[in-house]
């Protein structure tokens, strides 16, 4: 397990959410200083605080133990376009339509 890597999500999903290293270890009832060090990978953290941690990041645990971007954008085009090879012209229709709706909510929550 490489805590560098967790720490590193941490950190990443902690200014998503625009936290400060003090504000997300009060949310968990850790130490700021504590906080730094999971960040940088020089502290171990328990299990408890590894939950609590994404509980108030509001992400699953998942997202802090493997990296999304570990799958390449161009991997992820190619799976869909051979998805939509086995589907009907309707089929693919509805699907675009999907997308779409999805893409605007996104980025409705994500602003």
């Amino acid at each position: 397990m490489n805590y560098y890597d967790i720490g590193q999500r941490i950190r990443k999903y902690r200014k998503a959410n625009q936290l400060s290293q003090e504000q997300l270890a009060d949310m968990v009832g850790i130490s700021a200083t504590h906080l730094s060090h999971i960040e940088t990978g020089n502290t171990k953290l328990s299990l408890p605080v590894f939950v609590k941690i994404a509980d108030s990041l509001s992400i699953k645990t998942d997202e802090l133990l493997s990296d999304i971007s570990d799958i390449s954008s161009n991997e992820a085009k190619e799976e869909i376009l051979e998805l939509l090879d086995n589907c009907s012209t309707k089929d693919t229709l509805i699907i675009k339509d999907l997308i779409k709706s999805v893409k605007i909510s996104l980025d409705k929550y994500n602003d």
